[in-house]
């Protein structure tokens, strides 16, 4: 990303803005999976169980560090400072789960170890105290890394086409509308997906992660999403007893509110990944995995990527070759960024001001008028 133009100080800025929501190449790549794979140093795609236990006990060791001094110490400080405390627990504390929640989804992948059951087992254990249904989740998000990019088989912020906007869009695409929206995806977006199956791929009958025969899952699959379930169901039963033992507010405001912060992210990190004026969409008649693959985007959250373990700045990696460890992933991305070359999108815009452009911007997709591409999709914002 270059510099240059008249003035010294912000034409870099603007060039680099500019760069960023730069269309990608929508064509068949002149290299191949293969030739990308070969870039990556060898070493990049060896999981070590060691390792990567390293970073459970990492997180958790400063998740315990912050709740014990959250119960032990604020109590004790003039109420002032306790009213900066509890919001400052609740910030850092909800990154640091977002990054263990970040190691689940590894697990998902099978990226932790070389172990499929001690890949499920850590998963099942870490993403059931988020409430989050391990094993039928990791089917859904499999099948997005399956279908990224396809209009009719992504599983999830699958963009809508003109025709199928709601009659209240209009209604929504001023300033209070988009707050609005982002403030409910942001809050209510991740339960309402597990639940409802909300910005998820349309089926022809009610859609739910908790339903073990939901048109989601294949007979084989059913017996591990009632597993899911219990794991989520035991988090709860405990969570009501300490709320028995210790109150609803001391649950709420210990372990509810963080969770609302590592919910938050989850949506704001999945939308950002995929929703971009750059990237294409593609109907059945275009869409390939590999170009689905590629049409996705890195961002740069400062301090945050290393806390979130790089999900966020080596995406395009991680939906090219999923099973790499996430300490190997900014390796392996330095490494496939000349062979991508235009087919690489990094976005360096703050995520707070990239996610309201991309509310504004990224309305619906339609193909380019006057051109042969018709099954190549772009995202717009005009709307009558």
């Amino acid at each position: 990303m270059g510099a240059g133009g008249r003035t010294s100080v912000p034409q870099p800025n603007r060039k680099s803005e500019t760069d960023a929501v730069k269309r990608v190449p929508f064509e068949k790549p002149p290299f191949s999976l293969s030739q990308v794979k070969k870039a990556i140093p060898p070493h990049c795609f060896k999981r070590s169980i060691l390792r990567s236990f390293s970073y459970v006990v990492y997180d958790l060791t400063i998740a315990f560090f912050l709740y014990y001094v959250a119960t032990h110490y604020f109590h004790l400080l003039p109420r002032p400072l306790a009213f900066l405390a509890w919001p400052t627990y609740w910030a850092i504390q909800g990154c640091i789960l977002t990054g263990v929640w970040v190691i689940a989804h590894e697990c998902g992948h099978h990226a932790f170890s070389d172990y499929q059951w001690l890949d499920d087992t850590v998963g099942l254990i870490l993403h059931s105290s988020l409430l989050v249904p391990y094993l039928s989740w990791k089917y859904s998000h499999r099948r997005h890394h399956s279908n990224t990019g396809s209009l009719d088989r992504d599983e999830v912020f699958v963009p809508k086409q003109k025709s199928s906007i709601g009659w209240y869009s209009k209604y929504l695409n001023n300033p209070l509308g988009r707050f609005l929206t982002i403030t409910i995806t942001l809050t209510l977006g991740w339960p309402l997906y597990l639940t409802f199956n909300v910005s998820g791929r349309p089926y022809e009958r009610f859609a739910c992660h908790f339903d073990p025969y939901g048109p989601i899952y294949s007979d084989r699959e059913r017996l591990q999403i009632y597993i899911s379930d219990v794991g989520v169901l035991a988090v709860c039963f405990g969570l009501y007893h300490l709320a028995v033992a210790k109150g609803l507010a001391w649950v709420v405001c210990v372990y509810g509110v963080p969770l609302l912060v590592v919910n938050g992210f989850l949506v704001l990190i999945t939308y950002l990944q995929h929703t971009h004026p750059a990237l294409p969409h593609y109907d059945s008649s275009e869409w390939d995995w590999f170009r689905g693959a590629l049409a996705t985007v890195d961002r740069d959250y400062g301090i945050l990527n290393k806390v979130f373990h790089n999900i966020t700045d080596t995406h395009i990696a991680h939906h090219l070759f999923s099973t790499m460890p996430h300490y190997h992933a900014m390796e392996a991305t330095k490494a496939i960024k000349p062979i991508l070359g235009e087919y690489y999108r990094f976005d360096s815009t703050p995520f707070y001001k990239a996610i309201w452009r991309e509310a504004t911007e990224c309305v619906y997709v339609e193909p380019d008028q006057g051109t042969e591409t018709k099954g190549v999709f772009w995202y717009n914002k005009k709307l009558e």
